[in-house]
């Protein structure tokens, strides 16, 4: 079954109906009903709206594994700063509850250094204590977030580095 723009539009998902007079009226109602909503998340508990941003950046990391390719090269540490930010108020105490310097943190989230295998560990291990009580976190997420952008980064810039590296492999006809 195929359906218009308009028919889509009106679907309860996007939180209005086909009953309004005039879009004017619809625009409206959609407005208070978002203010409503932003309202209501303002006085939810701080606790639900750490679990709620933890179960979001899970999907969204999922949602990046299972993409063929992506042209963007920085979600790990788009990720690893969501994570921090959703549970911490500064970055520095994250990085003393991992046992790193906040120095160090800043460099691997600003990708001026990439990440050692233990800030990988110490990542897993800090994640899935985190997500204990929220949801199940795959123990192999965040090497597989970070190794998925390695690859993409090595596709993105292949114009850069292929030429010099072309230079230097032979190749016999063995065939």
């Amino acid at each position: 079954m195929s359906m218009n723009k308009q028919e889509i539009e009106e679907l309860p998902e996007y939180g209005v109906d086909s009953r309004y007079k005039s879009q004017e009226e619809r625009k409206t109602d959609s407005v208070a009903l978002m203010e409503a909503r932003l309202e209501r998340m303002k006085n939810l508990p701080k606790e639900q709206m750490v679990r709620a941003k933890l179960v979001q950046l899970k999907l969204k990391m999922e949602e990046f594994l299972n993409k063929s390719f992506s042209y963007s090269n920085n979600y790990f540490t788009e990720y690893v700063a969501a994570y921090i930010d959703t549970l911490y108020s500064k970055r520095s105490e994250f990085a003393n509850d991992i046992s790193v310097t906040p120095v160090y943190l800043s460099q691997v989230i600003n990708n001026h250094r990439e990440p050692s295998q233990e800030f990988i560990f110490k990542l897993m291990v800090h994640s899935q204590k985190a997500f204990s009580k929220v949801s199940t976190f795959s123990e192999e997420m965040w090497y597989n977030v970070y190794f998925k952008q390695v690859v993409n980064n090595a596709l993105n810039t292949e114009d850069e580095w292929r030429p010099e590296i072309e230079k230097q492999v032979k190749f016999k006809e063995l065939i």
